[in-house]
């Protein structure tokens, strides 16, 4: 992965000396991760104008977490743990004769900010902006298997979760045992907080799990995801507990699988976000659930669980291939419960089959 990682940091280099900086600062951990195969807590990147340099506060310790930097790039310890690397980068670029410095300054506070100008007065700070963000957008295949694999993990924890006794289990205790079984799979960890919410709480996309107590006849809806080598996926899932499902649960089930089924297909190669958005919205606003849907329909995945593209009514821009993104609509009606039926895919062309699923677990509407 050392000639991936340099690859990339030869890219950003060179955008950033046509916009007109010698040396770039790169602060935000997933960015640094992306550049340079590792993120150790507050490491920051300095690119240029000679060397690349990663500046760690401490040492790093090679945790899946956090990744392990390239070998081949150079290493600098902070001669005090509680310094602040960004002001030693900004000390480190002029002192190697950079003149200017791009920054991201959508990570950077104000304070730090302020601090870099005075440590180098004579450096002109510029803005990064979201390069390096851009540049994540188009997954290489290696990234692609790393979350091929997550994918995996997290259907392997959901699978086994549906063999086991559900009724009188809380909401808590569940999402627990979810995050528990991830790891045991080879996760680094969960990709964010894993939501299980029954009943009433079903069908909402950002339940925190309660004490409540899975009921017979509840609508269960589980969203969760595993990490691994950083690489993040998303998968959401609606059952039934205990008995037949009711005709409203069948008809309002039957309705957010149509509208997933709709964006999913909608994936492809210079489709417009906002198409992708729109066909999986049609369905549910044709059904009167208009008002109560989400601001968007999916997102990117990667290094973090919820990167660009976003895929919503007014996203600019258009699909490339080789893209992640989640596909996730969702019903919720108060006081009864609702749906949420949530994917992982990679945009691929027609000539090679189309939109790649990536979490496989069933969307038929079982009864647990």
């Amino acid at each position: 992965m050392s000639e991936v990682h340099a690859v990339r940091r030869g890219l950003l280099r060179d955008r950033c000396a046509a916009a007109g900086s010698a040396a770039a600062l790169v602060s935000r951990p997933a960015n640094v991760r992306y550049l340079a195969g590792g993120a150790p807590p507050g490491a920051v990147l300095l690119l240029g104008p000679g060397e690349d340099v990663l500046l760690c506060p401490r040492a790093p310790t090679g945790e899946p977490a956090h990744g392990r930097p390239d070998e081949a790039l150079r290493i600098d310890l902070l001669p005090v743990p509680d310094g602040d690397p960004v002001v030693a980068a900004a000390g480190l670029a002029a002192s190697a004769g950079a003149d200017s410095l791009a920054v991201e300054e959508h990570d950077l506070t104000v304070a730090r900010h302020r601090a870099m100008g005075k440590a180098a007065p004579r450096l002109r700070l510029a803005d990064l902006g979201f390069t390096v963000e851009q540049q994540r957008i188009v997954k290489d295949e290696e990234e692609i298997g790393c979350l091929r694999i997550a994918a995996e993990i997290t259907d392997q924890a959901l699978g086994e979760l549906l063999e086991s006794i559900l009724v009188g289990r809380t909401e808590r205790h569940l999402a627990l045992e979810l995050e528990r079984r991830l790891v045991d799979h080879g996760a680094d960890g969960p990709a964010f907080a894993t939501s299980v919410a029954t009943g009433p709480n079903s069908g909402q996309g950002r339940h925190r799990p309660s004490d409540r107590r899975v009921e017979e006849g509840d609508f269960l809806s589980v969203r969760l995801g595993a990490s691994y080598h950083g690489y993040r996926c998303e998968i959401g899932r609606t059952f039934v507990i205990g008995t037949a499902p009711a005709e409203w649960q069948i008809e309002l089930y039957d309705l957010v699988f149509a509208a997933q089924r709709a964006g999913r297909e909608a994936l492809a190669p210079g489709a417009a976000y906002r198409d992708v958005d729109r066909a999986a919205r049609h369905p549910l606003e044709s059904a009167g659930h208009g008002e109560g849907l989400q601001s968007r329909t999916g997102h990117g995945v990667g290094l973090e669980i919820e990167e660009d593209p976003q895929l919503a009514p007014t996203a600019m821009g258009k699909l490339d291939a080789c893209v992640p993104v989640t596909v996730e609509p969702g019903v919720h009606l108060p006081g009864r419960g609702g749906v949420r039926i949530d994917d992982t895919l990679v945009v691929r062309p027609e000539a090679d089959g189309g939109p790649e699923l990536l979490t496989m677990t069933t969307k038929e509407l079982l009864a647990l």
